[in-house]
């Protein structure tokens, strides 16, 4: 599901399910985050996720067809991908995400909790929960927020609509827009650069942005309203008619209940 080696002090994790696009499946993640558990306890001072070379999908997100059809929130606290965001957020060594082809739904928020993010230009995100009727969780919001701006993320949002990796790096959600043929090098070249500095230095600082951009209070009541407003979604004829079509392979047909 997902391959790793070492070069160096560089950490390659490459995911490889081309038939399924990626789709961040329970087997997939799992072996994602064995990878980044694995790393950990070795002397890799940087990771670099990414896919195979010329893949037109990077990853299509959430395998639809592991989420439930109703009456019970789809993307919970345990939920896989919350998992693996939360390993990439808290692993002790930068991780890079290298991305070439498209990237759907809860693999843009996966990319957008890594440290550091290039893309060869033809690469694009769409956060697409709004086509399946899916409500997204709090911290997934919040990720999304720490990588852009409240209209971009609101933008994403709302019209699920794919973003370019130029436009993407122009409003700071990305760091570096690479050429296809120069994507590898380049990342294997930053990569080394960090890996040649002081590595507790930097696992310090990690930890240190990672507390301080998850320091917006929000009050219990708030929290509450938030976690309530998922419940609405959850609980409809919408969200069963989402996931019930994308199955079947045909337009839903949403009526805003």
């Amino acid at each position: 599901m997902a391959l790793k080696s070492v070069r160096m002090a560089i950490g390659i994790i490459t995911l490889d399910n081309p038939k399924k696009l990626n789709a961040l499946s329970h087997a997939l993640v799992s072996s994602l985050i064995h990878a980044l558990n694995q790393f950990a306890e070795r002397d890799v001072r940087v990771v670099i996720l990414r896919a195979q070379p010329g893949v037109k999908v990077w990853s299509a997100g959430h395998d639809v067809g592991e989420l439930p059809e109703g009456r019970r929130d789809p993307l919970g606290w345990d939920d896989p991908l919350r998992n693996l965001v939360r390993s990439i957020e808290s692993h002790p060594t930068p991780v890079i995400a290298m991305i070439e082809g498209t990237v759907w739904g809860g693999a843009v928020e996966l990319v957008l909790a890594c440290d550091i993010i290039i893309a060869v230009p033809e690469s694009t995100f769409a956060v697409t929960p709004a086509r399946l009727g899916v409500p997204y969780n709090v911290s997934g919001m919040m990720t999304f927020m720490s990588a852009a701006s409240l209209r971009i993320v609101k933008e994403l949002a709302f019209t699920a609509a794919p973003v370019d990796a130029v436009r993407a790096e122009r409003v700071g959600m990305i760091n570096h827009v690479v050429a296809v043929d120069a994507l590898e090098a380049f990342t294997l070249a930053m990569a080394a650069t960090i890996a040649d500095n002081a590595p507790l230095s930097i696992r310090v600082m990690k930890e240190q942005l990672r507390v301080l951009a998850g320091a917006k209070p929000v009050s219990p009541r708030g929290f509450e309203k938030v976690q309530g407003l998922r419940r609405v979604v959850y609980d409809s004829y919408d969200y069963a008619e989402g996931i019930r079509a994308f199955k079947e392979k045909r337009r839903p047909a949403f009526l805003g209940r």
